[in-house]
């Protein structure tokens, strides 16, 4: 046995469990498995081309040779990233423990308690500082938050300017560059025309629906917006607010001067720059637009005992709901960011987030007094953080970057300087050495801050924030510690159990693939620093590139989209950029099949596509003769197909090669949702089955961890025609020969965690990803055999094989008054997480167990589940005191003096053998969704609140 093989380690499956797994299956081999599941024509007949693997010890070392080609200059560019102290207690405890960042996204709230009151407390924060009334569980970046904003404003416009179809949307000058690109990639596609201007001399005699400004100034100007928002809600016209959170603490609240909506990003509060990402972005708005947020929104509501609880409120605005009726197709969040974000206003409170702002303003004071000595012109009248100096800036630039930093170099005559909390007086010193060196000045030495205040009284800040009890009692490590740690034990994560979610793939997120994240010379490198300073970045993303672009069979990969949700929409702008350089401007239209994911619709409006619904036939795959007439029907307006393969119904469909001619018979290019990939890697590919472009999900099939809802990572790659039109940024150049504009605000996205990805695909290599793929097609027909009986599976495929996942279903157990949401809140007493419910199907459990699964654990899950069929079995229709109904039982249940329940306490509690030795407790009963929604309450309020509220 070579234990220094990584594949050993991340494939769950011993070699001596396939004999009794194929057994069990009906199959001499796993290769006749394979055989069976894929159809022939499809299947790779070459091994990928791929560097041979590595072992653990070897690409720790290598990462760690790499991440010294890095250099680590101190950074002052901003442009909405600084450099943040992560606080030591939330590294350890939340940022490397895989208690907190293998959970998944909280659907099933009686066992994500710990994260969604993490994330109240993030919501909460946002609403202090912002002065808003409402604020969700965090975006992406500030990009593509101030771009959901505009969405936002685009969608609540009023009647009256919706019958004049105002389509105008002002962004002011200050704005950020690349929220400035995300927000023209967002217009352009549903027909927003953007006007960019001075604020200060903005026409308000035409119609606008919204307007966005930078708060404070890109190159730090902090300017009173009260006249211009005043001036604004006279016209009807909505303003976003773009503000960095820091210098909230010191400038008055956007609410205060009538914002109705404040976007910006939280990476200043302890995430590490990662060259870009991932950060949590925020977003906050007024309580009158909570029907049109974007994302997830934590809310408060009550269980059926009538105790406190917290779930995702108003999830019926998701895209998986509503699809092309949707406003927005986010699937992802940043929610382990927003976590340490929120916790780092917890660790902090408001004295120490006032100390860290006051003393930011004071190091940014005592350099512009000194430059000013100096005799520089610093021309901001008012600042927060960043100053803009008047300076030939090349000779600066010569000489900062040989003392190791950096500089915005706005243009030749100007520069501006970012300081942030790791600023202290040795950093003030070096700076000013710099511009003595270059210019050959006075020699001067700062001892002390300044403690001038240079905001003008009109725009400091008066209201308070941070009051509640939460982010006034955990100050010391001790109680930090602690309190973390009881927020965990509340959240069943991948360290306790399988989570065997169809369509998410929850896998192993090893170690050796997480380690390098916590090592600072990945960690502390700007977004928009020269790319020789980032080396070791540029070889980690150019091989990612590559192992992907051999894995999917394509020509070109962008690493820009940071979710799988923006990889979609990226996929079909690139598409759309294609049929816009042929002349083919009038193709407009997509094809999505019945069973598509249901981000699928809402990101073809977002591009700015009209949908055609394609049928399923009855064993759940594409109708290809509805989808022939379809495509020939649109065939001079066909732009795309958008495919999912194997389909969302866990089925390698034999017809796709021939699906996919269909298309570009009709002068469509092909779009394939790579949700699934996880079944195609070493065995097939989106090019062999005829794609022209699709989106990997990283953080499902190459093991960048869920984090309880994000960081997610979704490339697209791009068969040779697309290649030019790879997305762009514009600080820093990057995609096609005729990009588009950016997807992201930064240049590669989420770079930290494509770390992990490259790491998988590293020390895994061409065998280990394949056996990889085969062991998740064997677990999961291993475990359709050991159900057989018991559950049956809706859809196989022609010779009775699932794909890597299958979907159960259970309609019929309505019979017995069971529905399926019983059988996911009863799993939870078994100590799982329930698989991926009503989706695609309602009434239908999807269940995807992964390769990095045992063979003990698979029988554990399936022994769980037969257990709840025979439960099942007992229940009858018009008896809702059953041990499905009062699923989950808590621990305070059991330990009561009373039980008046008809079955044993043991029986709810440890109805399997294995159980007792790990058990997992629910924190609280089943939670009453519709109480949360009828009564929305997503901030951290007074008991007052909640009393009124039952009231």
């Amino acid at each position: 046995m070579n234990t220094n093989s990584f594949q050993l380690r991340h494939i769950g499956p011993r070699k001596k469990d396939h004999k009794q797994m194929l057994s069990s299956i009906g199959v001499e081999s796993l290769d006749q498995l394979i055989y069976e599941t894929i159809p022939d024509d499809i299947r790779l007949k070459n091994e990928l081309d791929l560097a041979p693997a590595m072992s653990e010890y070897e690409y720790l070392n290598h990462i760690n040779e790499l991440g010294a080609k890095n250099k680590v200059f101190k950074s002052y560019i901003g442009l909405g990233y600084h450099e943040a102290i992560v606080p030591s207690v939330i590294q350890r405890n939340i940022l490397e423990n895989p208690g907190w960042y293998t959970a998944y996204t909280p659907y099933q709230a009686e066992i994500a308690q710990g994260r969604l009151e993490a994330l109240l407390n993030y919501q909460t924060m946002v609403c202090d500082l912002t002065g808003m009334e409402l604020a969700n569980a965090s975006l992406l970046d500030e990009g593509t938050a101030a771009a959901e904003a505009m969405a936002l404003l685009f969608d609540v416009r009023e009647r009256a300017q919706k019958k004049a179809e105002v389509n105008k949307f002002f962004i002011s000058e200050e704005i950020l560059p690349q929220t400035l690109s995300v927000l023209q990639t967002r217009a352009i596609p549903i027909g927003i025309e953007l006007v960019i201007g001075n604020h200060e001399e903005f026409d308000f005699s035409e119609e606008f629906f919204g307007a966005i400004v930078q708060y404070p100034g890109k190159h730090g100007q902090v300017y009173d917006y009260t006249s211009f928002v005043a001036n604004c809600n006279d016209k009807n016209i909505k303003v976003a607010v773009a503000a960095d959170i820091l210098s909230l603490v010191k400038l008055k609240a956007p609410a205060e001067f009538g914002a109705d909506v404040v976007v910006g990003t939280t990476q200043r509060f302890g995430i590490p720059l990662g060259y870009g990402g991932p950060h949590a972005g925020y977003f906050a708005t007024k309580e009158a637009y909570k029907r049109s947020i974007p994302g997830r929104i934590i809310g408060v509501t009550k269980d059926v005992n009538g105790g406190r609880a917290l779930r995702m409120a108003l999830q019926t605005r998701e895209q998986h709901i509503k699809r092309e009726k949707a406003t927005s197709n986010i699937c992802t969040a940043q929610v382990l960011l927003a976590v340490m974000a929120g916790m780092y206003a917890v660790y902090h409170g408001k004295d120490g987030l006032q100390y860290i702002a006051d003393k930011v303003h004071s190091a940014t004071n005592t350099l512009a007094s000194a430059l000013e000595r100096l005799g520089f012109k610093q021309k901001n009248t008012s600042y927060f953080d960043t100053i803009l100096v008047e300076v030939e800036t090349e000779k600066l630039r010569s000489v900062a970057e040989k003392n190791a930093i950096n500089f915005n170099y706005v243009d030749n005559n100007h520069v501006s300087i970012s300081i942030n909390e790791t600023v202290s007086l040795k950093e003030i010193n070096a700076i000013i050495d710099c511009f003595e060196q270059a210019f050959n000045v006075q020699d001067i030495t700062i001892s002390e801050f300044t403690s001038l205040d240079v905001i003008p009284e009109n725009v400091q800040r008066s209201t308070s924030f941070l009051d509640n009890e939460i982010f006034n009692t955990y100050q010391s490590e001790t109680e930090m510690m602690r309190y973390i740690k009881k927020l965990e034990r509340k959240d069943l994560a991948l360290n306790h159990s399988m989570i065997s979610l169809g369509s998410c793939t929850m896998k192993l997120n090893a170690a050796s693939e997480m380690l390098p994240l916590s090592n600072p010379q990945w960690g502390n490198i700007h977004p928009f620093v020269p790319v020789e300073q980032a080396q070791g970045y540029q070889e980690v993303l150019t091989n990612l590139e590559n192992q992907l672009n051999v894995i999917t069979g394509f020509a070109g990969t962008s690493l820009q989209p940071n979710s799988g949700a923006q990889g979609e929409f990226a996929g079909l702008m690139v598409i759309r950029a294609y049929h816009e350089a042929n002349g083919d401007t009038n193709r407009n239209i997509c094809l999505i099949p019945a069973s598509a994911h249901g981000t699928n619709p809402a990101s073809a409006v977002m591009a700015g596509m009209k949908v055609v619904v394609t049928k399923t036939d009855e064993r759940g795959n594409i109708d290809v003769e509805d989808l022939r007439a379809k495509a020939e029907k649109h065939k001079d307006n066909l732009a795309a197909l958008m495919v999912t393969y194997p389909s969302t119904h866990g089925v390698y469909e034999k017809a796709i090669k021939e699906i996919t001619q269909i298309i570009h018979d009709n002068g469509g290019q092909v779009y394939m949702d790579g949700a699934n990939m996880n079944a195609q890697v070493g065995l097939t590919n989106p090019a062999t089955i005829g794609a022209d472009v699709c989106h990997l999900n990283l953080h499902k099939t190459f093991a960048i961890p869920h984090g309880g809802g994000g960081p997610g990572v979704g490339p697209i790659c791009v068969a040779p025609q697309l290649v030019p039109f790879l997305p762009t940024n514009p600080v820093i150049s990057t995609g096609g020969e005729n990009p588009i504009t950016a997807i992201s605000a930064a240049p590669w996205g989420s770079a930290l965690a494509c770390l992990i990805s490259y790491g998988y695909i590293t020390m895994l290599g061409a065998d280990g990803l394949t056996n990889s793929t085969k062991n998740a097609i064997l677990n999961a027909n291993y475990m359709k055999e050991r159900l057989s009986g018991h559950f049956s599976t809706l859809y196989t495929g022609e010779l009775n094989r699932a794909a890597h996942e299958m979907i159960l279903d259970c309609r019929e157990f309505k019979q017995n008054g069971i529905e399926v949401v019983d059988i996911a809140k009863r799993l939870m007493d078994y100590g799982f997480h329930a698989p991926t419910v009503s989706f695609p199907v309602a009434g239908t459990i999807m269940v995807e167990p992964t390769e990095s699964e045992s063979v003990a654990e698979l029988d554990r899950f399936c022994d769980a589940l037969i257990a709840i069929r025979k439960e099942i079995s007992e229940a009858t229709k018009d008896d809702n005191n059953n041990i499905l109904k009062n699923a989950p039982h808590t621990q305070e249940m059991l330990t009561a003096d009373e039980w008046n329940l008809p079955y044993s306490r043991k029986q709810a509690a440890f109805p399997l053998d294995y159980i007792a030795d790990n058990k997992f407790w629910p924190s609280v009963r089943r939670v009453d969704d519709a109480f949360g929604d009828r009564n929305l309450i997503c901030s951290c309020n007074p008991i007052e609140d909640y009393m009124e509220a039952e009231a």
